[in-house]
């Protein structure tokens, strides 16, 4: 059997990466006025932004990198994930890139950060960094008192406890590196994900490689991916391959994630790699750079890799948060610039430093974007709303009711995302404009390219507090049987505790199956720490929500629990 082009199964039922170039939330964030500026003379400015599947923080660390540049402003992310595992790799990757200079260089710092985050294999150095982390944090969730003096730009205090709990069993997987490479064989996992992906192709995947390559995404705007690396990443998951590569051996467990699989008629826990197989993590920081010269071209070949452009892109974020950390009087000065690490410098412990600039990072609990309008608190707050690729299906008045009049709304295309023809594509970015004017939002100008990002903005005529009258929103409708995601027969073989392979259904979309009214099996499956997950944009059903199944949460020694959905206490 071979995959039907169009389909949308290599995107994968989690998402680890983003598929689109970072941003600089403040450059789409409404101007900040000279007005509103003197006005506030005593008391400092704000940035509330809601981000909707972020997933790999690429958006806030440019932000971040960038936050110099505009005038100052206290930077307050709010975060609304699918799955917990997506949280955690925020935490660690946080961890990562404020991690005090003197234990951990500025190269070193950027090749761990790449190899964690767009690597299934990992260096054993790299690997022990991942398992101590791992075990810091696993201490730090459950004691919110030492986590907000340890970590003071993280929250996490709009959690549940359950979702705590299970946030923690993660870190505890992650550290567990005495259970050896087979509680998570990702080799195996992925040449499996690959084999049923392409079907009769898989001995032709060279070719495949190519073509998707070469046709789809060199015709999108991403020139600079080289064959050989696409090749590597699609034979092997490593995208980033920065020493020899026999050095890369060790499973990257952060890339593990949980389903409910139908097993000889009952439900089974597994642990796979349910991710992106198609596209890559180049897209994100490997296809723009500051740095013109590093995107010229000779005889029509670019002169740099996507590799190579995104070390070069991520070092220099690195650097730049490092700089913006630190106090103007000290810039120039070898000895104050070394005072207090990036963590401290960022979080601004330092109160009486007249160069503070703090960020802080809340994340809200999953499946809760139709519940946020409820609270008072978030009633017209963001002046930015940021929904990726795989959940526009979330947009709607819930949202746009959150949103302050005058703000801004960016949506991620579908524009590198290759199982999608050109007519999908078009449909998709049709069902954008329809559900952001279905929730008041009207387009506006933007210097973007428009095939990558959408970009709204909200009447300043609209007030926040014009909520949508839809009933029975704050508990999900009960689920019936054969609708449930966890029971599709999932994809074969990409998992570690069951031993037969069962078959996924195949799915074939047409472009005007954009708009089906119901949503097709690939758009669903749990993870480690909950059913909320990433629906490709080909599955898109209604503007209203679907029911949510339960959750499922996957502990450290291979067991599970059922959770009830997160909108019920």
């Amino acid at each position: 059997m071979t995959t039907p082009a169009g389909s949308g199964t290599g995107f994968g039922l989690v998402s680890w990466w983003g598929l689109s170039p970072a941003l600089d939330l403040q450059a789409e964030s409404p101007a900040v006025h000279a007005d509103a500026d003197a006005a506030q003379a005593d008391s400092e400015l704000e940035l509330d932004v809601l981000l909707l599947g972020s997933v790999d923080g690429r958006h806030l660390l440019r932000t971040l990198a960038r936050a110099g540049r505009w005038p100052r402003r206290r930077l307050n992310f709010y975060m609304l994930e699918q799955n917990l595992e997506a949280v955690a790799r925020h935490m660690l990757l946080f961890s990562l890139v404020l991690e005090d200079p003197e234990k951990m260089g500025l190269q070193e710092r950027s090749e761990t950060f790449l190899e964690v985050w767009g690597n299934a294999q990992l260096r054993a150095p790299v690997a022990a960094f991942v398992r101590a982390q791992a075990v810091r944090l696993a201490l730090l969730v459950p004691e919110p008192a030492r986590l907000e003096r340890e970590l003071p730009w993280l929250r996490l205090c709009a959690l549940k406890f359950r979702e705590r709990d299970a946030l923690e069993a993660v870190f505890r997987f992650w550290s567990g590196g005495e259970q050896g490479p087979e509680a998570f064989p990702v080799g195996r996992l992925w040449d499996a994900r690959v084999r049923h992906y392409l079907g009769s192709r898989y001995d032709a995947r060279r070719g495949v490689s190519d073509w998707d390559l070469r046709m789809k995404l060199h015709d999108r705007g991403a020139r600079v991916i080289h064959t050989q690396e696409f090749r590597r990443w699609r034979d092997t998951g490593v995208a980033f391959e920065l020493r020899d590569s026999s050095a890369y051996h060790a499973p990257n467990r952060t890339l593990a994630s949980g389903r409910l699989l139908t097993h000889h008629g009952e439900r089974v826990a597994t642990r796979g790699y349910w991710g992106d197989i198609a596209t890559g993590p180049f897209v994100a920081f490997g296809i723009e750079a500051d740095d013109q010269s590093l995107l010229q071209t000779r005889n029509g070949q670019p002169v740099k890799t996507a590799g190579e452009i995104t070390q070069h892109n991520v070092t220099e974020v690195l650097r730049e948060l490092a700089a913006w950390g630190r106090p103007r009087a000290a810039q120039g000065d070898p000895e104050k610039e070394l005072e207090g690490s990036p963590e401290q410098r960022l979080s601004g412990v330092h109160s009486g430093d007249p160069a503070r600039a703090p960020f802080t990072l809340h994340f809200l609990p999953l499946g809760s974007a139709h519940a946020l309008h409820h609270k008072g608190c978030y009633q017209g707050r963001f002046q930015l709303l940021y929904v990726a690729c795989g959940m526009v299906h979330l947009l709607g008045p819930e949202l746009a009711a959150c949103v302050a009049p005058g703000g801004n709304l960016v949506v991620e295309s579908a524009r590198f995302l290759v199982d999608l023809r050109s007519e999908q594509l078009q449909a998709f970015s049709a069902r954008i404009g329809e559900l952001a004017g279905a929730a008041g939002f009207t387009p506006r100008a933007a210097a973007g390219p428009s095939e990558t990002f959408a970009r709204f903005t909200k009447p300043t005529s609209a007030g926040p507090r014009n909520l949508p009258q839809i009933p029975s929103l704050g508990a999900p409708s009960p689920v019936a049987p054969s609708a449930r995601p966890d029971q599709a027969q999932g994809e074969p073989a990409s998992h570690a505790k069951v031993g037969a392979d069962p078959e996924p259904q195949s799915l074939s979309l047409s472009a005007h199956s954009l708009c089906c009214d119901t949503p097709v099996p690939i758009a669903a499956a749990p993870s480690l720490g909950s059913d909320h997950t990433h629906r490709d944009p080909s599955s898109y059903a209604r503007v209203e929500a679907s029911p949510e199944p339960q959750s499922l949460s996957l502990t450290s020694d291979g067991g599970s629990r059922d959770q009830e959905p997160p909108g019920r206490h």
